[in-house]
């Protein structure tokens, strides 16, 4: 396996370094090799993110719960980079809007106040994993500001979102949706900071 630095360099994104795909006896083969790789990784980010909207605590007043949702699809678009990002957080909410129960507190369909938060998810999985493929999750400093922008997106989408589906302000729906949430964001950003820097230098070693 190449080390971290020429990995870094050539676009690799995390997936394609622990997943590598395996070359066949000839093109074809290869290259449907790596369409079920690509695919099955689509499904565990689709999944991965169902798993962490599972994990929610209710925010008194607001219809926003705490939940590791975001913190999910963020990795998911680092980890898979943009165009399988965005398939993986896609198929999360065309399943969840068909009916699949794994939006936060297993909500299903569109008729919620918090879509718009899916909504701006699948953007910031994309964006996040544009970045990644440039190196953006090699660095404490630079996986801190991928991060960042990348719930930035959520909220640029989920908070308007949020206003217009309750009839309510831009400010209330700044208050009620995005302030509680800044505090939990800094700490999934910390940890995203440690343990994606700490892949990549694990995998250095490997090499």
């Amino acid at each position: 396996m190449a080390t971290a630095a020429p990995l870094a360099r050539t676009g690799t994104v995390l997936a394609d370094a622990v997943f590598p795909a395996r070359p066949a006896q000839n093109l074809a083969s290869t290259a449907t090799r790596a369409r079920v790789r690509d695919a099955a990784l689509v499904l565990g980010g689709a999944a991965l993110t169902g798993l962490g909207a599972q994990l929610t605590v209710p925010v008194p007043g607001s219809p926003v719960p705490v939940s590791g949702q975001t913190f999910a699809v963020l990795l998911v678009g680092t980890a898979l980079g943009a165009r399988r990002g965005f398939l993986a957080l896609a198929l999360y909410a065309l399943a969840g809007v068909a009916g699949v129960p794994w939006f936060a507190e297993a909500h299903s369909g569109a008729a919620f106040p918090t879509f718009g938060y899916v909504l701006g998810m699948l953007l910031a999985a994309t964006v996040v994993g544009a970045l990644a493929r440039r190196g953006a999750d090699r660095s404490v400093l630079r996986t801190a500001g991928a991060m960042a922008l990348g719930s930035a997106i959520v909220y640029a989408v989920g908070v308007p979102y949020l206003a217009l589906a309750t009839h309510q302000s831009t400010g209330w729906a700044l208050a009620h949706g995005m302030v509680p949430y800044l505090i939990g964001d800094a700490l999934k950003a910390a940890l995203a900071m440690g343990a994606l820097p700490a892949a990549w230098k694990l995998l250095e070693r490997r090499g």
